[in-house]
C-alpha cells in the first residue's frame, strides 16, 4: 500500500480486451491486489480405512464411502478440508483488504493458486485487479469475481453484478473391498468398477452441495461455475489392503440482479478507428 500510494503507477493483471471492457462500463482498473498465506497442514483427520458399518460386511463384499462433509465420527478428511477452506478464505480476505485500502469497488479476474512448499506447507495466493467507479456512489464492500473483464462488462449490461467467490471442497475415502478389487482386476473384460463410480459421484455431489451452501450464505441469486476439479489417489492404511481417496473442488462467482434489462446478444470484437 505504501508503494501504491507513493508510486502513482496503476498496474493491472487484465488483458487489453478485459481492461478496456471494464473501463467502458465505468470501472477502470486502479491497481493489482494480492493476498497470501503459508499454512502448515499436518493433521488431516481420519485417513484410514473406509470399511465400517453394516454395508461393509465381508459377506456382502461392499465397502462404504466416507466423506469429509459427513456428520459421522468417521468423517474422513474433515480437518484437511477445513484447512483448505481456511487457506483460500484467508488469501481472499487479505486480497480484499488491499482492494479496500485502494478504495476499490471490486476485484476482477481473480486467480487462486496453491503451491506445495514441502514439509506439509502450502502457499495459498489470490491475485486480482482492483477497479473503481468514477461516480459518487460506491458499495460498502467490494465485489470479487474470477470472471474476465469482458465477461464482467457483459453481466453489467445484462443487469447482473458479481458478488463474491464461492467454492465447495470435499474429500471422500472408500475401502477397496472384494467386489471393487474383482472388478478393477477383471482381466480381459470391460466392466464398470462400481466402487470407484460411487466414490467419485459421492465426492462430486458433496462438493457441489457445499458450493450451493456458499452461494446461499452470500445472499446471491445465482452463480457461474468457473471450474470443477477432481483428484484421486490411493493409500494403504494397513498391510494387505488399500483404499482410494477422491478430492473434488467447485469454484465460481455468485451473482445478484439489479436490473431486468435485455442481455447483449454479441460482443464487439473489433473497435473501429474511423470517426462515427
Amino acid at each position: 500500500m505504501q508503494r501504491f500510494s507513493a508510486g502513482g503507477v496503476r498496474t493491472s493483471l487484465l488483458d487489453v480486451p478485459g481492461m478496456t471492457s471494464v473501463a467502458a462500463v465505468g470501472l477502470p482498473p486502479v491497481g493489482e491486489v494480492m493476498g497470501c498465506i503459508v499454512e502448515h497442514i499436518g493433521w488431516q483427520g481420519f485417513g484410514g480405512c473406509g470399511f465400517y458399518g453394516p454395508a461393509a460386511g465381508w459377506a456382502a463384499g461392499w465397502g462404504s464411502t466416507v466423506t469429509s462433509g459427513s456428520d459421522s465420527r468417521y468423517a474422513g478428511y474433515r480437518p484437511y478440508v477445513d484447512a483448505l477452506y481456511r487457506g483460500y478464505e484467508t488469501a481472499l480476505g487479505r486480497m480484499l483488504l488491499e482492494a479496500q485500502a485502494m478504495g476499490a469497488d471490486g476485484v476482477v479476474g481473480v486467480r487462486l493458486s496453491v503451491t506445495h512448499l514441502g514439509q506439509d506447507n502450502r502457499e495459498f495466493v489470490a491475485l486480482g485487479t482492483a477497479v473503481r467507479g468514477a461516480g459518487p456512489a460506491h458499495p460498502s464492500r467490494p465485489f470479487v469475481t474470477d470472471l474476465a473483464g469482458a465477461d464482467v462488462a457483459k453481466l453489467l449490461h445484462a443487469g447482473w453484478v458479481p458478488v463474491s467467490l464461492a467454492f465447495g471442497i470435499s474429500v471422500a475415502v472408500r475401502h477397496d473391498d472384494y467386489a471393487t478389487q474383482s472388478q478393477a482386476r477383471a482381466w480381459g473384460q470391460n466392466t464398470e468398477v462400481s466402487g470407484y463410480t460411487e466414490l467419485v459421484q459421492h465426492v462430486r455431489a458433496d462438493a457441489r452441495q457445499r458450493f450451493e451452501e456458499h452461494v446461499a450464505q452470500a445472499g446471491a441469486e445465482g452463480a457461474i461455475v468457473s471450474s470443477i476439479g477432481l483428484r484421486i489417489w490411493e493409500q494403504e492404511p494397513g498391510e494387505g489392503h488399500r483404499d482410494h481417496v477422491a478430492e473434488s473442488t467447485v469454484f465460481g462467482t455468485t451473482l445478484a440482479r439489479f436490473s431486468t434489462g435485455p442481455a447483449p446478444t454479441r460482443a464487439l470484437t473489433v473497435l473501429p478507428l474511423r470517426r462515427l
